[in-house]
This record gives structure tokens, C-alpha cells and sequence, in this order.
């Protein structure tokens, strides 16, 4: 097998496993909070809802979002 088709391969299972993650779990945990929905205060003592996730813990995919932006295109082209 030559390095390049080696090469194709492993992006395209590394494609496919991502694109089913994305599938089967849409969201990851929150990158500015780490998924506790929560940031403590400037003071330390208090905690705050975090802006960024709105207290969920989650946010949505990456590919998850290009996933949902695609099939809006489609319905809209298609109706």
C-alpha cells in the first residue's frame, strides 16, 4: 500500500468516526467552563452562570453545526 492511499484512508475513517460522534453525541462540555455551567466570581467566593453555555455545560459540535447548516440549506433548496 502506498503511503498516500495509507493516508487517504486513515483521514477517511478519522472523517467517518468524528462525523458518528457527532451523531450519536451533538454536544461537548463547555470550553470556558468545563461543563459545570458555572464560573466562580472575580471575588472566588460566588459562583456565576457561565456566558458562554448559558449554565447547559454543553455546547454544540463543531461538525454538528455544519451538519445542521447543510441539511437547512438542502430543506430550503429542496421545498
Amino acid at each position: 500500500m502506498t503511503p498516500a492511499l495509507a493516508a487517504s484512508t486513515l483521514m477517511g475513517l478519522v472523517t467517518l468516526g468524528y462525523a458518528a460522534a457527532c451523531a450519536i453525541w451533538p454536544f461537548t462540555n463547555c470550553s470556558r467552563c468545563g461543563g459545570d455551567g458555572r464560573r466562580p466570581s472575580p471575588s472566588g467566593r460566588a459562583f456565576r452562570v457561565c456566558s458562554r453555555c448559558h449554565g447547559s455545560g454543553g455546547q454544540l459540535r463543531v461538525g454538528r453545526r455544519l451538519w445542521t447548516w447543510w441539511r437547512r440549506i438542502h430543506h430550503r433548496g429542496t421545498r
